[in-house]
């Protein structure tokens, strides 16, 4: 490729690239880019939205970069604030470490093990002493760390923000310096924290690292940030019938956002099968191929196979209708009885008609019965639901 094709496929879903002229200099040494990106092992499974950086990384290893995979086992004790209204928990040293241990496991289902290192903050963070702390504390003011959106937001509502968070973004900042990174990847709400390993490294003489912020991926509800408590996540751990069935539930517009962020298939391919939707393909097709190269990539091509054809035994020989509708159902604190998901979706007139419906064995969800009256859907899930054999709908819960 050449110098404008490699931007290009650099900056491929990207949301932003700070600052593209720097990039351009640093990629024209013509020496492996020290590309980093942070994960704090806040969960012990990894899902599809964190894959969009790893995918990003996997681009930039086969350009012939070095991939630096940092484990917060250091902040993630402290708890990153980003995007919350209260103060996180900090996890304890053996949460981490097992967590931790977990995505050590699961990165390479992405990366390439001869080009990726995986590092901890511990590392350096360790040996901080108290002075070294000060001094990195000393770098930044409170009216700058009021900057950040979700501390502004606290600090103008009169919620309490702890001294500790505001260390957060100045560990994560030191991080680049420590690496001496060339680029750092994050989400777009990480933004805040990525500057912060510019001007940290230009405090310590370094050049300052690019920032490529990418999108926070939907979860299958469409709407909230993919996320194991929201319950709309496809986990890169699931089963692949459970994966190819989640991602099948995916809505066809949905469909379009997973292919850019998610895929390995060219732009040109995927701009091809765009076309041929429009002129009546099948979106369902496409679907098919999207799901089989999820599950291929983290299982094998034929669990990927055994997976569709599960599938297609289950919904596609007959069985749903090609004009399933596609309701949104609202939920209280957090989730919904199956009764009351079946009622707002229409699918029967009562709530009481719904738990005789489920008693008689006549309600499906994702094509397994359901017989547990009392089963709550949480907020962010989608459920294909049948009642009977003709009532179907494709339900968002949120």
């Amino acid at each position: 490729m050449n110098a404008q094709e490699t931007l290009d496929l650099i900056k491929r879903g990207s949301s932003e690239l700070l600052l593209e002229a720097e990039l351009k200099q640093k990629l024209a040494l013509g020496r492996p880019l020290r590309v980093k990106a942070g994960f704090d092992p806040t969960a012990p499974d990894l899902h599809l939205g964190h894959t969009v950086l790893l995918n990003k990384m996997r681009q930039l290893q086969d350009l012939g970069h070095h991939a630096l995979f940092l484990i917060g086992d250091f902040t993630g004790m402290i708890g990153d604030p980003t995007g919350k209204n209260a103060t996180r928990p900090p996890l304890s040293r053996e949460q981490v470490l097992a967590n931790a241990q977990s995505y050590r496991e699961q990165v390479f289902k992405v990366l390439d093990p001869e080009r990726t290192e995986i590092v901890f903050n511990s590392t350096w963070m360790d040996k901080f002493s108290a002075v070294d702390l000060i001094r990195l504390a000393a770098t930044h003011t409170v009216a700058q760390m009021l900057e950040r959106d979700d501390f502004s937001k606290r600090y103008g509502n009169k919620q309490p923000i702890a001294i500790h968070e505001f260390i957060y973004p100045l560990v994560q900042g030191y991080d680049s310096v420590a690496l001496k990174a060339d680029i750092e990847l994050g989400g777009t709400d990480q933004k805040f924290n990525l500057l912060m390993g510019r001007e940290l490294q230009k405090h310590h003489g370094q050049p300052a690292q690019c920032v490529l912020t990418m999108p926070l991926l939907e979860g299958l509800d469409g709407i909230n940030k993919m996320s194991k408590s929201l319950g709309n996540y496809v986990g890169i751990t699931d089963a692949p019938q459970e994966m190819f069935g989640k991602l099948m539930s995916a809505s066809d517009v949905l469909m379009w956002r997973y292919l850019e962020l998610l895929s390995f298939e060219s732009m040109a391919t995927i701009n091809k099968w765009r076309e041929e939707v429009e002129q009546g393909r099948n979106p369902r097709d496409i679907k098919v191929l999207m799901a089989q190269e999820m599950v291929t990539r983290f299982h094998s091509r034929s669990a990927a196979e055994q997976a569709l054809a599960e599938f297609e035994a289950r919904f596609r020989q007959g069985v749903l209708p090609d004009d399933m509708p596609e309701i949104s159902v609202a939920a209280t604190e957090g989730a919904i009885g199956i009764a009351q998901m079946l009622k707002q979706a229409g699918l029967v007139d009562s709530t009481s008609e719904a738990i005789r419906m489920i008693g008689q064995g006549a309600v499906k969800l994702d094509g397994e019965r359901a017989s547990d009256k009392a089963l709550q859907l949480k907020s962010g899930a989608v459920v294909v639901a049948q009642v009977g054999k003709r009532k179907f709908a494709r339900v968002s819960v949120n």
